[in-house]
């Protein structure tokens, strides 16, 4: 009897051919509907980065030649379908990630704990652990593939309006950051090992999809967050009447001011009217100077690889736990199926 329902039985061999094809005409429909909206989303950022940019670049033209002292046209309307159509091709990227969490949680291992379909497997010589890595292994791969394509075609269409779209965002806003390189593929990844790992530890599916949602958003924010810290920044320092300088196009971390010692101190807040008045603050409060910790465009990749090394590092982490929340378990149902037989 324990022979039988036991999930750790040694797998048959004709079953092993199957295990992954058997996967595929499970979740076919939600490869089917990946399939569609990789498609859609490259169609829409290959028009992004070609007739959208160039009509918005001749928008901007337009404007900039205008002499308002008469009366000027330009296209707006061509600006505002540039910065419409980026801005929710971009928080559609960006959301990636939980659209895999939830997925990851309700159908892949969630509804089939839930439903029983996981545990008959298991009794019909599937084992556990490889269960789950061909779980893991084939959505992986679907999702790197779609999703790194996804980003490059971002790239592509924000590179295009670079300098020539005056409204294009700057490299380090947030969203753009992350859909324009394979730190999303990173997150996309540590999405579906999280998904999977609610849906192990809650085996039901809703629970594990909104459960999966969250914690997905809160590693999401704290990959953002240490982002900045994981490569080192330059520091620029100025006199205190020349102000903090240009810095249009970086990323800041950190400003303030330097003491005369060379030390660093977080600026104090001035209400004077005045500049002047404000510098005459400072220096009664031993600042000689401003300083600006900051990063410049050419650490974009360095920041994207680091960060996506570090989402990536959760991905594995995530992986190893579901592992061991599965094998303790089908240990507890094997124990439970060897004390009844």
């Amino acid at each position: 009897m324990s022979a039988v329902t036991n999930p750790a039985a040694v797998p048959h061999p004709a079953a092993r051919p199957h295990l992954t094809r058997w996967v595929l005409r499970l979740h076919r429909p939600a490869l089917v509907v990946w399939a569609c909206l990789v498609l859609l989303c490259a169609a829409l950022l290959l028009w992004l980065a070609g007739p959208l940019t160039d009509a918005a670049a001749d928008g901007w033209r337009q404007y900039n030649a205008c002499n308002w002292s008469q009366k000027c046209a330009y296209d707006q309307d061509a600006i505002l379908r540039y910065k419409d159509v980026y801005n929710y091709l971009t928080l559609s990227l960006a959301a990636l990630p939980l659209l895999v969490a939830a997925w990851a949680g309700a159908a892949l291992t969630g509804r089939e704990l839930e439903s029983g379909t996981a545990q008959l497997a298991w009794t019909q010589g599937v084992a556990p652990a490889r269960w789950l890595a061909n779980r893991l292994a084939l959505p992986a791969a679907a999702i790197t593939a779609g999703t790194s394509l996804l980003v490059y075609l971002h790239h592509r269409a924000w590179s295009a309006a670079r300098g020539r779209v005056d409204t294009a965002k700057s490299w380090w806003d947030p969203w753009t950051f992350h859909t324009n390189g394979p730190s999303t593929v990173a997150l996309c990844l540590a999405a579906l090992a999280l998904g999977a790992l609610a849906g192990l530890a809650l085996r039901r599916a809703l629970p594990a999809l909104a459960v999966g949602l969250v914690l997905t958003a809160g590693v999401w924010g704290l990959v953002h967050r240490l982002m900045p810290h994981l490569w080192p920044p330059v520091t620029r320092v100025t006199g205190l009447e020349h102000g903090y300088g240009n810095s249009g196009g970086d990323m800041g971390v950190a400003q303030g001011l330097v003491t005369g010692s060379g030390g660093h101190i977080p600026e104090p807040v001035c209400y004077a009217r005045t500049t002047e008045d404000c510098v005459r603050m400072f220096e009664k409060r031993g600042g000689v100077g401003f300083y600006q910790t900051y990063h410049p465009y050419t650490h974009f990749w360095p920041l994207q690889l680091t960060t996506g090394a570090l989402a990536l590092a959760l991905a594995g982490l995530f992986a190893v736990a579901a592992f061991l929340v599965l094998r303790s378990r089908t240990g507890a149902l094997r124990s439970g199926k060897e004390a009844r037989g």
